[in-house]
C-alpha cells in the first residue's frame, strides 16, 4: 500500500506564505481560488497554561488531506473524483459534471468550482511532479524547511524535503540540524470524521487547535 501524503512542522513554519504562492504558479490556479492556504493559529497559552509571555500563535497550511476514505469520492455520482494507487485522490475532468456535491462533502473545504471551466479543482499534491520522481512544490519550496513529503505507510520518519532549489538533494525527516526532535503525543492531523485525512502537523509546546 502506498498514501502519500505531507507532514508540516508548525514550529518552523513561519507563515511566508511562499507555498501559497508557489502552488498557484506551478499548477495555474486561478485568481481568487486556493489549492493551499495558510492560517494563522492563536494567539494561543502554552498546551500547559500559561500567561503572558508563555503565549504565541502558529501558521498551519490547509489543503486536501488525501484521505484514507474520502468523502468526495463516496458522493461523486460520476466516478470524477477517484483515490488512485499513490494514495491520492484525483479529479477526472473529463468526467466531472460541475455538481459540487464534492464540494460540500469535503470536510476541510479544500475544494471549489472553476466558474469558467465549470469542473471542480483542488490540491493533487503535484502528481505530474511526483511522478517525474520530483518533491511537490510546495515542499520543495519552502523556505523553513517545514514541509516534507512521503509515504504515510512507511511512516513519516522517512519523508523526505529539499533546500530551496535543490530537488534531487532530499533529506530524511530525521532530528537534527532541521528539526528538533518530536514524540507520537506531538504528531496530529486535522478532525476525522471518518475519512482519514493523511496530512500530519507536528507541534510542540503550543495547544492544538486543529
Amino acid at each position: 500500500m502506498t498514501q502519500y501524503s505531507i507532514v508540516t512542522d508548525l514550529n518552523r513554519c513561519v507563515g511566508c506564505l511562499g507555498c501559497m504562492a508557489a502552488c498557484k504558479v506551478v499548477n495555474d490556479v486561478p485568481i481568487g481560488s486556493y489549492w493551499l492556504k495558510v492560517l494563522r493559529v492563536g494567539p494561543n497559552a502554552e498546551a500547559v497554561g500559561g500567561d503572558y509571555p508563555e503565549i504565541g500563535m502558529y501558521f498551519m497550511p490547509i489543503s486536501c488531506q488525501h484521505c484514507a476514505k474520502p468523502e468526495c469520492v463516496q458522493v461523486c455520482p460520476t466516478g470524477a473524483s477517484q483515490k488512485i494507487a499513490d494514495g491520492t485522490v484525483q479529479i477526472d475532468k473529463e468526467k466531472c459534471i460541475g455538481c459540487q456535491f464534492c464540494v460540500m462533502a469535503c470536510p476541510y473545504g479544500v475544494r471549489y468550482l472553476n466558474a469558467e471551466e465549470r469542473v471542480v479543482e483542488k490540491c493533487t499534491l503535484c502528481e505530474q511532479k511526483v511522478s517525474a520522481g520530483e518533491l511537490p512544490q510546495c515542499v520543495s519550496q519552502c523556505g523553513g524547511r517545514a514541509r516534507w513529503f512521503g509515504d504515510l505507510d512507511k511512516g513519516i520518519e522517512t519523508f523526505k524535503s529539499a533546500p530551496r532549489g535543490m530537488i534531487g538533494h532530499e533529506q530524511e525527516l530525521i532530528a537534527g540540524e532541521y528539526l528538533k526532535p518530536w514524540t507520537a503525543s506531538e504528531v496530529y492531523s486535522l478532525p476525522d470524521v471518518g475519512n482519514g485525512p493523511s496530512y500530519r502537523y507536528i507541534l510542540r509546546k503550543w495547544k492544538w487547535q486543529g
